[in-house]
């Protein structure tokens, strides 16, 4: 039981280590995914174009860096920038959508890549928190169960 608890904290342990060795490759490789959702984005419910969609109305963001990056998209050309930016449904017409001037007053202009990457900053001292917290009951399980080992080995040679 101490080797299995010990292999557990080790990747965890391991996993926290590479997070955030390689923190700022994982924001480069978000950005370029979000980039490449926003090109592949299509009013069929394909999960990318979802999770866009997602992001957007929880964040109140729009397009990655700003609600402009639509406009170098397909989908802008045929329809506009997408109803999951717009601050009220019912305000947004879909001639408002397709004029980029127009779409500043009715969507949300900040763009969702800061907004997800200081979100997830900001809460990393809570999950940093919490890995600590299992891992120091994982540490006292390990000692736990050495010495639960140690006085049954004990107890064997005393009785005969």
């Amino acid at each position: 039981y101490a080797m299995l608890l010990s292999l557990i904290f080790l990747i965890v342990l391991v996993a926290a280590v590479v997070g955030f060795v390689f923190r700022h490759e994982i924001k480069t490789n978000f950005e370029s995914n979000l980039n490449l959702a926003l090109r592949d984005y299509n009013v069929t419910a394909d999960r990318h174009s979802e999770a866009v969609d997602t992001i957007q109305r929880t964040l109140h963001c729009c397009g990655v860096q700003n609600y402009s990056d639509w406009e170098r998209t397909e989908y802008f050309a045929q329809r506009g920038i997408p109803r999951s930016c717009c601050r009220s449904q019912d305000d947004c017409s879909e001639g408002d959508l397709k004029d980029l001037s127009k779409a500043k007053l009715k969507v949300f202009v900040d763009g969702c890549f800061f907004l997800v990457t200081s979100t997830m900053e900001s809460k990393m001292s809570v999950v940093a928190g919490i890995s600590f917290g299992i891992a120091c009951f994982q540490l006292v399980g390990i000692i736990l169960a050495c010495c639960l080992s140690r006085y049954i080995t004990n107890n064997q040679y005393e009785m005969v």
